[in-house]
């Protein structure tokens, strides 16, 4: 017997001789959860198999330790607090984000590596918990999708139900930022109690708070207990039908893949409703361990993406060891000072040590590059790299992916990874998914909301005019409205693809114009659900709301009085001003004489008696402004002149004939006014409307005095008020003014529109109806039917309503042309100057006895200038063709008998 006990001892101190060192590493999960429960497989698969390759650890061995949390933070912690007394490299998990924020602030301090695939906080992902790591994307990718699928659809606002912890709730934040980046909103977040302490009543309450809403959007963030009991809360209350849309989080495709099937009545519960799962691209090791996991779990709970992100964390953390290992780096831990005085109180914490080699282990986690079951495995700024996701519709048979999400790319219906070979491409058009079974099994895509259910009708604010009934106006006794706001409305209001239950309601005493501020506030204070009628889109009523597309352009313009033209028996003068007129004059007298110099030495039509020269310059400069002048120009230069006077004189008549048309035709403006610059600085009384927003303009953003602004309160009062002089203009928006001139002739606009706008109706801010109705005006504005309507109420003709200020034509317009034609005239008379002299050179050298005596300096100078002034006076006979030889003959002939040869 003795001899037994000496083999057994022998035995096992050769075994621990030739043991191999062993790598302790913890895990602590809620091992009845589902995520537990996979993990709990996946690990311990994982472990066996970086054990069963030596090469990884080089003949160590990787020990793996799981705690059951059990839901507790409190069992968490003294389970992460034995694993940091015992020796441990690294720890797989807290499984919830609150566990792991207060294991984070320990992990930092003895630098003990956390890696979670399920604390997914978007929170956790920051530098204040430099040894935490989320090895699957965080929930801020998640809530990119959410978003992107949102704005997919054109969905504006939602709600939101989550579980008041802080992963949920940090989740909800992180959603919030994304809808805000793409211009989108949360309009309700409704918080449940922290799981799994939320009961039926509890749910049953904050459903009917949502279906009382506006929005149809619901986003859920919960856990699959609270999640599946607001499933059949809402089954029961009727929100599970056709018009809802509900987008849970991968909690719910957890558990679909987990127990798939699920019980009927929970299948029933959830039919249309969308979801997301992280996104694990196929490979041959991921479909390896797919066909192991029925034995590895015994068919307790089927494979969930967490499970493969389970197993490929340990060999994350194998690998890092690995890598310290080839570094000849060694496992080893020294005590930590600071708590060295704790010892001997009753928690003894002088046996936590602080991983000395801790940070390398980090490091070489965060800098890995492998592939394992999820696909390539590598980080970006902690992040794993191209975080992706499947989009799932639960139907009758399961699940339908309907497409996928990813980091990179977006919204497709291709794998993340085929789309990683191109370029990113975000843009809308490049955005797709599948068809989707909604809630309630309708296949048409739902608005996202739908009319308060409160049992009533829309209350509208329309406004009691007194004045421009055109607009709107109350109906013969009868209750109903009529005016073409009203008919816009009412057109848009039918184009809807669903049924608007409303009433008109009137505002004001109907003895004067109500304030349309006062109604644009009732309406944001939720008074009025609406206002329709002619409200001007200005910033200070789309601060407090929101408004339509314009249905008709406006702006604000300076009306005044106008008179017609006085007769006078020299109205035909009245389009050139006077300087005008002269420079007209003298350039006919300029052109004449210009002409006549030109051709007085070929042209006997330019030659005779002095008084006859006289009258052939006035008559022919005159003549050409009726292009009716008879004499004949010969010469070049002439005709040259005389060609671009007649451009000038063509453009002179047009000017003339079209500026007195005008005159005679359109009224004149009896006001030195000219637009809102003259009638600020002119200091004259203005007149506006009463409750229009040109008063509050004028005052406030043109600085006029309060003093000089006078409400008028109709047509008629605007008329008197000009007439008799109360107002020097009227300011006022410009459909009010056009329909004023259709029966007052005797008034003007003067000036453009010096602001610009148009009218709206007017509804809460964040209002769904309001951008539908925007779609519903811009298909009457295409379709031609808007137009319609208003030839319908304003189809009489107006008085001209345009800029009738026709100014005289002043010289500056024409200087341009003057200035070319006198240019023209003087190079012709200097050129005609220039031949002229030396052909009277040439005489003299042929005719030395004209030459001028050279005996006296004093008298030389005289005879040549009269010489010179003779020979330009004496008509130039046109020559016929000769040879040269008969011209050197004509040269021979004395000079008194050449002008008898030449013809």
């Amino acid at each position: 017997m003795n001899m037994v006990w000496l083999l057994l001892l022998l035995l096992y101190i050769s075994e621990g001789s030739s043991g191999h060192e062993v790598v302790k590493v913890g895990a602590i999960f809620s091992l009845t959860s589902v995520n537990g429960k996979v993990s709990k497989i996946a690990i311990e698969a994982a472990e066996r198999d970086v054990n069963a390759d030596p090469s990884v650890l080089g003949g160590r061995k990787l020990s793996i330790s799981i705690h059951d949390a059990n839901y507790s933070g409190f069992l968490g912690i003294t389970g992460a607090m034995k694993y940091m007394t015992s020796g441990t490299v690294a720890i797989i998990g807290p499984q919830d984000a609150t566990m792991a924020q207060i294991l984070s602030h320990l992990s930092n301090e003895l630098h003990v590596p956390l890696l979670s695939y399920t604390a997914l906080d978007p929170a956790l992902a920051t530098s204040q918990y430099p040894y935490f790591i989320q090895t699957a994307p965080n929930d801020q990718f998640q809530m990119a999708a959410i978003t992107d699928i949102i704005g997919y659809y054109d969905w504006h606002d939602i709600v939101v139900v989550y579980t008041d912890d802080d992963h949920c709730r940090n989740g909800m934040v992180a959603l919030g930022d994304k809808l805000e980046e793409r211009g989108l909103k949360i309009s309700s977040k409704v918080a449940l109690p922290p799981y799994p302490t939320a009961t039926r009543t509890d749910v049953r309450d904050a459903l009917l708070k949502i279906k009382t809403m506006e929005s149809r959007v619901i986003v859920l963030h919960t856990f699959s207990k609270t999640g599946f009991l607001v499933f059949e809360v809402a089954q029961s209350l009727g929100m599970m039908e056709a018009g809802f849309v509900w987008i849970a989080s991968s909690w719910l495709s957890t558990v679909i893949d987990s127990y798939s099937p699920l019980p009927l009545k929970t299948t029933n519960s959830i039919q249309g409703v969308l979801t997301l799962r992280l996104y694990t691209p196929s490979s041959k090791r991921k479909r390896s361990f797919i066909s192991r996991w029925n034995k590895l779990s015994n068919g307790s709970v089927g494979l969930n993406a967490y499970s493969l992100y389970a197993y490929d964390t340990v060999w994350m953390i194998a690998k890092g060891l690995k890598e310290l290992f080839d570094q000849n780096g060694t496992i080893s831990f020294s005590k930590d000072e600071r708590v060295g005085s704790l010892s001997g109180e009753s928690l003894d914490f002088s046996s936590l040590g602080i991983f000395n080699e801790g940070k390398e282990l980090l490091n070489n986690v965060l800098n890995i590059s492998m592939t394992g079951l999820t696909g390539p495995i590598q980080f970006l700024d902690r992040y794993p790299l191209h975080p992706s996701y499947d989009i799932l519709n639960v139907v009758k048979s399961g699940m339908k992916r309907i497409g996928y999400w990813s980091n990179y790319s977006g919204l497709s219906i291709v794998t993340p990874e085929t789309l990683y070979e191109r370029s990113a491409n975000h843009s809308t058009s490049s955005q797709q998914l599948s068809s989707i079974v909604w809630p309630g099994g309708s296949r048409i895509k739902p608005r996202g909301w739908v009319l308060p259910l409160d049992g009533r009708r829309l209350r509208i604010g329309v406004p009691h005019r007194v004045s421009y009934q055109e607009f709107v106006t109350p109906g013969n006794g009868n209750g109903t409205i009529r005016g073409y706001c009203i008919d816009v409305f009412t057109a848009a209001i039918n184009l809807l693809p669903y049924a608007v239950n409303y009433e008109f309601v009137l505002f004001g005493d109907g003895e004067k114009n109500p304030s349309y501020f006062e109604l644009v506030n009732n309406v944001a204070l939720k008074e009025f659900d609406a206002a329709v009628g002619d409200f001007a889109i200005v910033t200070s009523r789309t601060k407090v709301v929101d408004f339509t597309q314009p249905y008709i352009d406006s702006g604000l313009v300076v009306m005044v009085l106008v008179k017609k033209l006085n007769s006078s028996p020299l109205a035909f003068l009245r389009p050139f001003t006077p300087m005008m007129w002269i420079a007209t004059a003298a350039f006919f007298l300029l052109i004449g004489l210009v002409v006549w110099i030109l051709e007085h030495r070929k042209n006997n039509e330019f030659r005779g008696h002095p008084r006859t020269q006289l009258v052939t310059i006035l008559w022919f400069g005159f003549s050409t402004m009726f292009f009716s002048h008879r004499e004949n120009v010969v010469s070049t230069l002439g005709r040259c002149v005389l060609v671009i006077w007649l451009f000038v004189v063509l453009i002179i008549n047009s000017s003339y004939t079209a500026s007195l048309t005008s005159i005679f035709t359109v009224q004149q403006l009896s006001s030195p006014i000219t637009g809102i610059d003259s009638l600020i600085s002119s200091h004259v009384p203005i007149g506006f409307q009463v409750g229009s927003f040109a008063e509050s303009y004028l005052s406030e953003q043109l600085n006029v005095q309060k003093s000089r602004l006078i409400a008028l309160g109709s047509p008629k009062e605007y008329a008197a008020a000009l007439k008799n002089g109360t107002v020097g203009a009227i300011v006022d928006e410009q459909p009010y003014i056009d329909l004023f001139l259709t029966e007052y002739c005797d008034f003007s606009i003067r000036g453009q529109q010096f602001t610009k706008s148009g009218w709206g109706f007017a509804f809460p801010r964040d209002s769904p109806l309001a951008v539908d109705l925007s779609t519903a005006i811009l298909t009457l504005s295409e379709s031609g039917r808007l137009q319609k309507l208003h030839d319908k109420w304003f189809s009489r003709k107006s008085c001209s309503s345009g800029e009738s200020d026709l100014e005289q034509l002043q010289l500056q317009s024409f200087i341009g042309l003057f200035s070319i034609c006198a240019g023209v005239c003087l190079l012709a008379l200097l050129l005609h100057f220039f031949l002229t002299i030396c052909q009277f050179n040439r005489q003299l050298k042929r005719d030395p006895e004209a030459s001028p005596s050279t005996s006296g300096s004093s008298t030389s100078t005289p005879t040549r200038l009269r010489k010179f002034l003779a020979f330009a006076d004496k008509k130039k006979n046109r020559k016929t063709r000769y040879s040269k030889r008969k011209i050197e003959d004509n040269n021979a002939f004395p000079s008194e008998r050449r002008q008898d040869f030449v013809n």
